[in-house]
């Protein structure tokens, strides 16, 4: 259910600004009001309230929004709201900014080293993914995990490139042990 309301509220948001030209910008105030949402606890408690009624919620949002952001962005939390799926609001926008960055051919990679990878390094990563994918550009994102003992990780999307040393002696090992089982079921 919640991915079937995120997906419907980000594609029509998402129709809304391609259809008017003004992607850049809704992902502008997408992104304003999710850092507002992100940054105020006691607004998401008070609009998942069960006791606060639907037109309250509906006003408080209006209060808050309506000038800072456009109409149409507060008109679909409105509806939102109205609708009874505020909790689903996060991934409403969610959606609507991966769309947007798809639509543009922006990829995200999720790199994960063992060590710190250096500038230089960093930047022969994206350059690689750039090469071997149709991103035309990479929103990248690095972390450090010493178990990984060498090599790295990378995640886009769905898709996994694994080239860690922990996971190669993985392999090893289950390799090794079908051999020992074959070999052992050889004997008299």
């Amino acid at each position: 259910m919640a991915k079937l309301v995120s997906r419907t509220y980000g594609d029509a948001l998402f129709g809304l600004a391609v259809e008017e030209n003004r992607l850049d910008s809704m992902q502008e105030e997408v992104r304003a009001v999710v850092q507002i949402l992100q940054e105020n606890g006691d607004l998401n408690r008070l609009m998942n309230h069960p006791k606060i009624d639907k037109e309250k919620k509906v006003k408080i949002i209006e209060d808050i929004f309506k000038g800072q952001v456009s109409d149409e962005l507060v008109g679909l939390m409105r509806m939102i709201v109205e609708k009874g799926h505020y909790r689903e609001i996060g991934s409403v926008f969610s959606y609507f900014l991966d769309t947007a960055k798809e639509y543009k051919n922006i990829g995200t990679a999720f790199v994960t080293s063992a060590m710190e990878l250096s500038g230089e390094q960093k930047a022969a990563v994206e350059k690689r993914l750039l090469e071997t994918t149709k991103y035309v550009q990479f929103e990248m994102h690095y972390d450090v995990d010493a178990a990984l003992i060498g090599g790295m990780v990378i995640r886009i999307g769905d898709r996994v490139v694994d080239s860690s040393i922990k996971t190669k002696l993985y392999d090893l090992t289950r390799e090794l042990s079908k051999i020992q089982l074959k070999v052992g079921e050889c004997a008299p």
